[in-house]
């Protein structure tokens, strides 16, 4: 979700470079906002969707190398009455040359951060921050000159926060690579010390990491251990605002452990957010990648976080 900006560096020590970015999208659209492509001469680096879209864009981006560096437009594309294409949503575009030498703002950059963007008659001021964002609409008023473009580099990923490295959890490690969810992945097992990724705590201490879960995080229990399980469950549980409550098990599980949670005086809302077993409904495959994908479907349901880009005039 970042490889652009490897992309973007590399290109522009190479010669004149095009970029185009989604800027908002309203109702089917093949790629949301925050998405990025490179355009050379006679060359494609990225992709926004590709189809008609994808076509009118690169010939905008070719067009835009024939100005001046710094030279920039705006484009929406109503895709189904402008495009033919079927989706039938909106796309908002931004396409520029970019100005090879106004690149300092890469050394900055990088995810997690904001990328702001004030839109001048000669060319486009940018520089990295840890500024807020707000929404940006695919329909109104373009942005203009003197517009004020704000993004979480790299989008939005879904904080995963995962209990257990055993063999489903290491599944799930291994197909979360280039979803959009940011893993951070416990075990109290000496034994996993060096597979890559995993941090192992105490046992006290993975209950402590609970609480430190963003608001937005799926949390995961998958340990060797049912009573750990329940003390992470019930943890959890008492977080009303985290997006997700996943424990592996079966439906006898889930059926002791909403027991036991009642008899700990959990409200029945927070018992409700218990999702147990984990993964989408009708998956009913038990090998642990057949578990991890079911699962990663699962939160890739999950409610999106507002959207990443900003303006402000």
């Amino acid at each position: 979700m970042t490889r652009w900006l490897d992309d973007l560096a590399q290109l522009a020590a190479a010669g004149p470079v095009a970029m185009v970015s989604v800027l908002a999208t309203e109702g089917s659209a093949p790629r949301g906002a925050g998405t990025r492509m490179l355009v050379t001469a006679d060359g494609l680096f990225g992709t926004i969707g590709g189809g008609a879209l994808e076509f009118h864009a690169a010939e905008q981006a070719r067009s835009v190398l024939g100005h001046a560096p710094g030279t920039w437009r705006v484009q929406d594309y109503p895709l189904g009455p402008l495009l033919g294409q079927c989706c039938g949503g909106r796309v908002r575009l931004f396409v520029e040359h970019v100005d090879r030498a106004a690149l300092g703002w890469l050394a900055e950059a990088r995810e997690g951060r904001v990328l702001v963007s004030v839109l001048r008659a000669g060319g486009i001021e940018r520089q990295v921050s840890d500024g807020p964002t707000v929404p940006l609409s695919a329909r109104g008023d373009k942005p203009c000159e003197g517009s004020r473009l704000a993004e979480v580099i790299g989008g939005f990923r879904r904080p995963l926060w995962l209990f257990g490295a055993g063999h489903v959890g290491q599944a799930i490690a291994r197909h979360a690579g280039g979803l959009p969810v940011r893993l951070a992945w416990f075990d109290t097992r000496p034994v996993f010390e060096d597979i890559a990724g995993v941090t192992v705590v105490p046992e006290s201490a993975l209950i402590e990491c609970v609480a430190e879960a963003p608001d937005e995080a799926a949390l995961v229990i998958l340990t060797h251990d049912h009573a750990l399980d329940y003390r992470l469950t019930l943890a959890a549980l008492r977080r009303s605002a985290l997006a997700f409550t996943g424990l592996i098990g079966s439906q006898t599980k889930r059926a002791r452990f909403l027991a036991r949670l009642e008899r700990d005086e959990v409200s029945a809302e927070a018992r409700g957010r218990l999702s147990c077993p984990i993964g989408l409904p009708g998956v009913t495959g038990k090998e642990p990648d057949v578990i991890a994908i079911a699962l990663l479907a699962q939160l890739l349901q999950l409610p999106q976080v507002a959207a990443v880009q900003a303006v402000a005039a």
